[in-house]
Protein backbone atom coordinates (compact mmCIF):
# COMPACT_ATOMS: atom_id res chain seq x y z
CA UNK A 1 0.00 0.00 0.00
CA UNK A 2 1.02 3.52 -0.75
CA UNK A 3 -0.20 4.93 2.52
CA UNK A 4 -0.25 3.86 6.10
CA UNK A 5 -3.42 2.14 7.12
CA UNK A 6 -4.53 1.83 10.75
CA UNK A 7 -5.47 -1.82 11.28
CA UNK A 8 -6.22 -1.31 14.94
CA UNK A 9 -3.46 -3.70 15.92
CA UNK A 10 -0.60 -2.55 18.05
CA UNK A 11 2.61 -2.96 16.24
CA UNK A 12 5.77 -3.18 18.16
CA UNK A 13 8.47 -1.26 16.45
CA UNK A 14 12.05 -2.28 16.99
CA UNK A 15 13.90 -0.08 19.44
CA UNK A 16 16.17 2.32 17.71
CA UNK A 17 19.58 2.79 19.12
CA UNK A 18 20.42 6.44 19.46
CA UNK A 19 24.13 7.10 19.30
CA UNK A 20 25.59 8.75 22.34
CA UNK A 21 26.25 12.47 21.85
CA UNK A 22 29.92 13.19 21.56
CA UNK A 23 30.79 16.88 21.60
CA UNK A 24 33.15 18.10 18.90
CA UNK A 25 36.77 18.42 19.98
CA UNK A 26 37.73 21.74 21.47
CA UNK A 27 40.40 23.38 19.34
CA UNK A 28 43.71 24.19 20.94
CA UNK A 29 44.05 27.87 21.83
CA UNK A 30 45.78 29.80 19.08
CA UNK A 31 48.34 32.41 19.94
CA UNK A 32 47.51 35.75 18.33
CA UNK A 33 49.61 36.59 15.31
CA UNK A 34 52.27 39.11 16.26
CA UNK A 35 52.13 42.43 14.43
CA UNK A 36 54.15 42.54 11.24
CA UNK A 37 57.76 43.56 11.53
CA UNK A 38 58.50 46.92 9.97
CA UNK A 39 61.49 46.45 7.71
CA UNK A 40 61.94 50.00 6.44
CA UNK A 41 65.19 51.60 7.50
CA UNK A 42 64.87 53.10 10.96
CA UNK A 43 64.16 56.80 11.41
CA UNK A 44 66.54 58.76 13.68
CA UNK A 45 67.03 57.09 17.06
CA UNK A 46 64.61 54.32 16.01
CA UNK A 47 61.68 56.71 16.40
CA UNK A 48 59.03 54.69 14.59
CA UNK A 49 55.45 55.79 14.11
CA UNK A 50 53.06 53.17 15.46
CA UNK A 51 49.95 51.81 13.81
CA UNK A 52 47.06 52.21 16.26
CA UNK A 53 44.86 49.22 17.16
CA UNK A 54 42.14 50.51 14.80
CA UNK A 55 44.52 49.70 11.94
CA UNK A 56 43.71 52.99 10.23
CA UNK A 57 45.59 55.69 12.06
CA UNK A 58 49.13 56.14 13.31
CA UNK A 59 50.77 57.74 16.32
CA UNK A 60 53.79 59.93 15.73
CA UNK A 61 56.91 59.30 17.79
CA UNK A 62 57.35 61.86 20.59
CA UNK A 63 60.79 62.78 19.29
CA UNK A 64 59.52 63.53 15.76
CA UNK A 65 59.91 67.07 14.41
CA UNK A 66 56.74 69.20 14.14
CA UNK A 67 56.40 68.73 10.35
CA UNK A 68 56.40 64.93 10.82
CA UNK A 69 53.70 65.13 13.48
CA UNK A 70 51.64 67.41 11.23
CA UNK A 71 52.02 65.03 8.27
CA UNK A 72 50.95 62.01 10.34
CA UNK A 73 47.90 63.93 11.63
CA UNK A 74 47.01 64.90 8.05
CA UNK A 75 47.39 61.33 6.81
CA UNK A 76 45.21 60.10 9.69
CA UNK A 77 42.49 62.57 8.70
CA UNK A 78 42.00 60.97 5.26
CA UNK A 79 42.36 57.25 6.03
CA UNK A 80 38.60 56.71 5.86
CA UNK A 81 38.40 58.26 2.40
CA UNK A 82 38.07 55.98 -0.62
CA UNK A 83 40.38 55.83 -3.58
CA UNK A 84 39.24 58.35 -6.19
CA UNK A 85 41.18 58.90 -9.40
CA UNK A 86 42.15 62.59 -9.47
CA UNK A 87 41.07 63.01 -5.85
CA UNK A 88 42.97 65.67 -3.95
CA UNK A 89 43.99 67.54 -7.09
CA UNK A 90 41.04 69.90 -7.59
CA UNK A 91 40.78 70.70 -3.89
CA UNK A 92 42.76 69.81 -0.78
CA UNK A 93 39.76 68.43 1.12
CA UNK A 94 38.12 65.96 -1.23
CA UNK A 95 35.66 63.05 -1.07
CA UNK A 96 38.45 60.63 -2.01
CA UNK A 97 42.13 60.66 -2.94
CA UNK A 98 44.38 59.06 -5.47
CA UNK A 99 48.00 58.23 -4.65
CA UNK A 100 49.50 61.58 -5.61
CA UNK A 101 46.59 63.57 -4.15
CA UNK A 102 47.03 61.81 -0.79
CA UNK A 103 50.82 62.26 -0.82
CA UNK A 104 50.48 65.92 -1.79
CA UNK A 105 47.90 66.47 0.99
CA UNK A 106 50.31 65.03 3.56
CA UNK A 107 53.31 67.02 2.27
CA UNK A 108 51.22 70.22 2.32
CA UNK A 109 50.43 69.65 6.01
CA UNK A 110 54.17 69.52 6.71
CA UNK A 111 54.63 72.84 4.90
CA UNK A 112 56.33 71.37 1.81
CA UNK A 113 53.78 71.90 -0.99
CA UNK A 114 51.44 74.70 -1.98
CA UNK A 115 49.71 72.78 -4.79
CA UNK A 116 49.23 69.07 -5.54
CA UNK A 117 51.63 67.18 -7.80
CA UNK A 118 51.00 64.07 -9.90
CA UNK A 119 53.07 60.96 -9.20
CA UNK A 120 55.50 61.71 -12.07
CA UNK A 121 56.03 65.20 -10.64
CA UNK A 122 56.70 63.75 -7.19
CA UNK A 123 59.36 61.49 -8.77
CA UNK A 124 61.31 64.70 -9.51
CA UNK A 125 60.31 66.72 -6.43
CA UNK A 126 62.39 67.36 -3.32
CA UNK A 127 65.83 65.96 -2.65
CA UNK A 128 67.17 62.73 -4.15
CA UNK A 129 67.56 59.63 -2.07
CA UNK A 130 66.30 58.56 1.31
CA UNK A 131 65.41 61.06 3.97
CA UNK A 132 65.77 60.36 7.66
CA UNK A 133 62.08 60.80 8.45
CA UNK A 134 60.30 60.72 5.08
CA UNK A 135 60.86 58.61 1.99
CA UNK A 136 58.77 59.14 -1.12
CA UNK A 137 58.72 56.34 -3.69
CA UNK A 138 57.38 57.67 -7.00
CA UNK A 139 57.21 56.87 -10.68
CA UNK A 140 54.90 58.01 -13.48
CA UNK A 141 52.16 55.56 -12.39
CA UNK A 142 52.18 55.50 -8.59
CA UNK A 143 53.55 57.13 -5.46
CA UNK A 144 53.61 56.13 -1.80
CA UNK A 145 55.53 57.39 1.19
CA UNK A 146 57.13 56.11 4.36
CA UNK A 147 56.92 58.46 7.34
CA UNK A 148 58.81 57.55 10.52
CA UNK A 149 59.10 53.96 9.29
CA UNK A 150 55.39 53.43 8.49
CA UNK A 151 54.10 53.20 4.90
CA UNK A 152 51.26 55.47 3.75
CA UNK A 153 49.82 54.18 0.48
CA UNK A 154 46.58 54.14 -1.52
CA UNK A 155 47.13 50.75 -3.13
CA UNK A 156 45.74 47.55 -1.68
CA UNK A 157 49.24 46.05 -1.66
CA UNK A 158 50.04 44.37 1.65
CA UNK A 159 48.26 44.17 4.97
CA UNK A 160 45.52 46.58 5.92
CA UNK A 161 42.93 45.85 3.25
CA UNK A 162 41.12 48.10 0.86
CA UNK A 163 42.17 50.76 -1.57
CA UNK A 164 42.43 54.38 -0.58
CA UNK A 165 44.75 56.28 1.74
CA UNK A 166 45.90 53.83 4.43
CA UNK A 167 48.82 53.18 6.75
CA UNK A 168 50.50 49.87 6.15
CA UNK A 169 52.94 48.15 8.51
CA UNK A 170 54.18 45.91 5.70
CA UNK A 171 56.83 46.74 3.14
CA UNK A 172 56.32 46.57 -0.60
CA UNK A 173 58.67 46.27 -3.55
CA UNK A 174 60.31 49.55 -4.51
CA UNK A 175 61.87 48.56 -7.84
CA UNK A 176 61.07 51.07 -10.58
CA UNK A 177 60.41 53.90 -8.10
CA UNK A 178 62.53 57.03 -7.64
CA UNK A 179 63.40 57.67 -4.02
CA UNK A 180 62.90 61.30 -2.89
CA UNK A 181 62.43 63.19 0.37
CA UNK A 182 61.63 66.68 1.62
CA UNK A 183 64.85 68.62 2.13
CA UNK A 184 65.87 68.46 5.77
CA UNK A 185 63.75 65.46 6.64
Amino acid sequence: PDCWEDTGEDETLPEETVPEYVPPPVPEPVEPTPPPVINWPAPPKGAYAKLRPNGRTATAPKSAPKPIKAMIRAANSITKKPYKWGGGHGRWYDKGYDCSGATSFVLRAGGYLTYPLVSGGLAKWGAQGAGNWVRIYANKNHVFMVIAGLRFDTSAYGAGGGKGPRWRASVRPTGGFKLRHPAGL
